[in-house]
């Protein structure tokens, strides 16, 4: 079994229409799209009818964390403020939802908390792995829930580490190993993002190696969040290290498309990885 290649939809999302993403991405080789996690603006009945008509799944959803949107500041499961908290599980569950009826099977989760819950210096890491897991773990029982809540559903809840510039609390593939192994659930893994990588881990390979047992998603997109090819990573050794501890499941690139060619990027760094897959076997 090989590679499944998708790329998250959110990507597009100020670009150009979903019918024009949908034709062209079938038509260059992708097996499925990542729908963006938004369930209240879309109409996913007309969605999962369009998906059809191009003949391309849906592998999952992409959560919309952080300032990215109006109302993704408030997906904060980490907060001190239940509310929040609250909010961020509906949010969840929401999601969830619409994976499942879109036909997907696995969403992310990044874990935010408030923007002034702690003083912490992004440049230099200045945290305490105590500090880091004893606020981690007030998470504990509600990704439990989710975790069950999400396996009735048949989707993945993924633990996404991301960069000290995004959130300080899970940065590394060892912080989301760590939250999976305290969970202790069957449905509850880690996904793993290159961009994110590129800042946080000292090795691609030893990295992957750690996680080949919660590994079930990757994340493709260069130092400078364009497609593959566009920047410095060594994507021959990443796609290498995948292929040796038997990774076949989907490699979604998540590029920043604003200034380049999206139309011959999202080709060319397609390509790109499936010659380097070529190559691994």
């Amino acid at each position: 079994m090989g590679f499944k290649y998708s790329i998250t939809l959110s990507s597009f999302r100020k670009i150009e229409s979903i019918d024009q993403t949908l034709a062209r991405l079938k038509a260059q080789g992708y097996d499925a799209v990542e729908m963006f996690g938004e369930p209240d603006e879309i109409n996913l009945r007309d969605f999962r009818n369009k998906i059809g008509s191009f003949d391309i799944k849906v592998c999952g959803v992409t959560g919309m964390w952080g300032r990215i949107s109006e109302d993704s500041w408030k997906r904060k499961l980490l907060s001190l403020d239940p509310t929040l908290v609250s909010h961020s599980e509906n949010y969840l569950r929401k999601c969830i939802e619409m994976c499942e009826y879109l036909g997907g099977k696995e969403i992310n989760v990044c874990l935010f908390a408030d923007d002034d819950s702690i003083l912490f210096d992004a440049n230099h890491y200045v945290i305490s792995e105590n500090l880091k897991q004893s606020t981690i773990k007030r998470v504990i029982p509600i990704l439990s829930s989710l975790a069950r809540y999400a396996s009735d559903h048949n989707v993945e809840l993924l633990i996404e580490p991301l960069n000290r510039y995004s959130t300080p609390y899970c940065t590394t593939a060892k912080d989301a190993i760590y939250i999976a192994e305290l969970v202790n659930h069957s449905n509850l893994r880690i996904m793993l993002d290159t961009f994110h990588m590129n800042i946080e881990e000292s090795s691609f390979e030893q990295t992957i190696g750690d996680s080949k047992d919660f590994l079930r998603h990757t994340h493709f997109a260069e130092n400078n969040r364009a497609m593959p090819g566009y920047g410095h990573l060594d994507f021959e050794s990443i796609v290498k290290t995948l292929h040796k501890i038997g990774y076949d499941r989907y490699i979604s690139f998540e590029p920043n498309l604003a200034d380049v060619d999206y139309k011959l990027s999202t080709l060319k760094g397609l390509n790109l990885i499936k010659r380097l897959e070529n190559s691994a076997s």
